[in-house]
């Protein structure tokens, strides 16, 4: 059985976000394993998790918050996948990548929270 959120495409392209951002902090410096490195990883988890978990509420109003909690995350992760190519960590056609799938995401969640509105 398949829950309606493995269904949304903005949780499916969240999760390779998720993989991708994995992939990409192995490589950090091994003394950014408890900063930059972890924050990163759970701030994006979280985008996935709020999504999957707003798709589970009965109310809209519920919904939008959890939705709203992912765009949040969304650009945490951004400000720091901004600041990791600032220290070196990623190059910066690396950074425009992220940033292109991001704002993608970005615009397929600002669409689902505008469907909880109405």
């Amino acid at each position: 059985m398949k829950y309606s959120f493995e269904t949304l495409d903005v949780w499916q392209k969240s999760k390779i976000l998720v993989k991708a951002i994995y992939e990409a902090t192995s490589i950090f410096p091994s003394e950014e394993k408890f900063g930059l490195t972890s924050q990163i990883r759970r701030a994006c988890v979280s985008v996935s998790s709020n999504i999957a978990e707003g798709s589970t509420r009965w109310s809209k109003k519920d919904q939008a918050r959890f939705y709203e909690i992912a765009f949040g995350s969304l650009i945490e992760v951004l400000n720091q996948l901004i600041l990791a190519s600032d220290l070196g960590y990623i190059n910066d056609e690396k950074l425009d990548i992220f940033r292109t799938d991001i704002e993608h995401i970005g615009r397929i969640l600002n669409s689902l929270y505008k469907s909880t509105k109405s």
